[in-house]
């Protein structure tokens, strides 16, 4: 196998009679040993459905972690990268582009905040967030704490692991940069006794997706929101993975008829090309001075260009719409077939972005369903999280359920 690797890197002239053996055994000698490959390799896809490389099909309930929001290759976001990829790439950030600001103009439009950075993935966008969250608490006299909740997840860079609080990140990668507080999501109480004059802000994600597709209370986020205008604190919303459509509105925190001061997005936003964002009020966003941040290819007229795209289908197929509905419906259909089951613990979720925690491990019985042609993911350890394409059909939802629900009869 080793003269097969070599060969391969060295004369990739004829790369097309690899199997997925040959991949998995390139993947396992060459790339870091950061993930746990499931024994597939995918070839295409379209819509919600995606092929292996021996032509076998798959429903795909995981979009890419609730990336292909709009499906996947969607004709328009495909057209938009051609075009684009056919007239300008990149030119640096010292000079503006139409698909940029053209992109900025729409999410300041969608968001009702007032700036917008563009970044290439969530991480950095959460990492921009709580810089903007920090210089705005400097220019009027508070700390940089940052306050986050239990079971959140904002990124795996070393200061989104210090701010996701997670200790199994943590081990081996001291010192984790210093500033942050973590309390129970949910808990009021527990977040009011955490403020001090030193804490700057305060992030959660309105649903939370790795930590087990946990919904915040109405409630909780507006006393939340209250809170923040009371000590002038910066209330940073993460939507990486619950914003663009994929809870029934286009943020999740329409929901709750609050606002944040600073958003972070990426995930859908570029309909499967890596971009990312950071939107912020006039408020909070005026604290940043020229020279205080900074990227390479964010906001590139490539990725602008794709993401623009990718809003204008979200729009044109009234898709968020789609996901309330569809989501509404799942989430019956998943309560008459499986609340009674004694392997399923609780059905939660908002829009298309849904929760079934097990009784025992999930990871088992996301493999079981690979194996029959259904993508999903166990996160939480317990839960199996189902995150859609938002223009998946109910065919193919019932064809997924009926997979689940047979997985789950043979493990009880």
């Amino acid at each position: 196998m080793k003269e097969r690797i070599i060969q391969i890197i060295f004369d990739p002239s004829n790369p097309m009679n690899l199997t997925t053996q040959d991949l998995l055994d390139i993947d396992k000698a060459h790339s870091l040993p950061t993930f746990r490959r499931f024994p597939v390799a995918f070839d295409r896809a379209s819509g919600a459905k995606v092929w292996d490389l021996n032509g076998k099909e798959y429903i795909d309930l995981l979009a890419g972690i609730a990336v292909h929001n709009v499906g996947h290759c969607h004709p328009k976001v495909v057209a938009a990268i051609a075009e684009q990829s056919s007239q300008l790439m990149h030119i640096s950030n010292f000079f503006v582009n139409r698909p940029q600001i053209a992109l900025t103009q729409k999410l300041i439009t969608l968001s009702k905040l007032q700036y917008v950075f563009l970044s290439n993935s969530g991480a950095e966008a959460v990492e921009g967030a709580m810089k903007v969250a920090r210089k705005y608490a400097s220019k009027n006299g508070r700390g940089g704490t940052i306050i986050t909740m239990k079971n959140a997840f904002h990124g795996r860079t070393m200061s989104t692991v210090a701010a996701t609080g997670k200790k199994a990140m943590m081990v081996g990668f001291d010192p984790i940069p210093s500033g942050y507080k973590h309390v129970p999501f949910n808990d009021f109480e527990a977040l009011e006794s955490a403020i001090d004059q030193d804490v700057a802000g305060i992030m959660l994600e309105p649903v939370q997706g790795e930590g087990g597709i946990n919904v915040a209370d109405k409630t909780y986020l507006e006393k939340v929101r209250a809170l923040c205008d009371k000590e002038n604190i910066v209330l940073i919303l993460d939507e990486i993975q619950c914003g663009m459509g994929r809870t029934g509105r286009m943020f999740a925190h329409q929901h709750f008829d609050i606002q944040p001061d600073v958003m972070p997005l990426a995930k859908a936003l570029g309909g499967g090309f890596p971009i990312g964002a950071v939107l912020a009020s006039e408020r909070v966003g005026s604290a940043i001075d020229p020279g205080d941040h900074g990227t390479t290819f964010g906001g590139n007229p490539l990725a602008a260009a794709t993401a623009l795209a990718t809003i204008e289908v979200l729009e044109e197929e009234a898709l968020p719409q789609k996901a309330a509905k569809t989501g509404a419906w799942l989430k019956t259909r998943l309560s008459e077939r499986l609340d009674k089951h004694p392997l399923v613990r609780e059905i939660r979720g908002l829009g298309l972005m849904i929760g079934i925690e097990l009784t025992i491990e999930a990871k088992p019985l996301v493999l079981k369903m690979l194996e029959r042609g259904i993508i999903a993911n166990a996160t939480a350890v317990n839960t199996i999280r189902i995150v859609p394409p938002l223009n998946i059909g109910k065919e193919e939802l019932m064809k997924a359920l009926d997979v689940l629900e047979s997985v789950l009869e043979e493990t009880k």
